[in-house]
């Protein structure tokens, strides 16, 4: 299944790997792994976690206070937010609609 991330959610995903990297060597890059097997779970089994807003799901991270927030379109994962849990819960929202899924979406 294919994967793309809305720009924003690729640019708090860095920032999130960054300030883990900055805490101590090495846990930005055991943060990345968690969030791609995060991920992986979540192209496996698109429709196993609960479903937050709208054709919104959140898949949670393990060992990091974070989920994956994503929509399926036809054999396509579209992540919306790497979501620091303990943040402002609807900050992504903006993030959704028609108009922010990738060119080849189909709904």
């Amino acid at each position: 299944m294919k994967v793309s991330f809305h720009p924003e959610a690729e640019e708090e995903f860095k920032a999130a790997i960054e300030y883990y990297e900055e805490k101590g060597v090495g846990l930005g890059y055991d943060f990345a792994i968690e969030v791609y097997e995060t991920i992986k779970r979540s192209t496996a089994f698109p429709k196993a976690w609960p479903i937050i807003e709208a054709d919104i799901r959140r898949s949670l991270v393990r060992r990091f206070p974070f989920g994956v927030l994503y929509s399926e379109y036809h054999q396509e994962i579209h992540i919306v937010a790497v979501m620091n849990l303990h943040r402002e819960p609807d900050y992504w929202k903006h993030r959704t609609g028609k108009d922010t899924l990738p060119d080849n979406a189909d709904i």
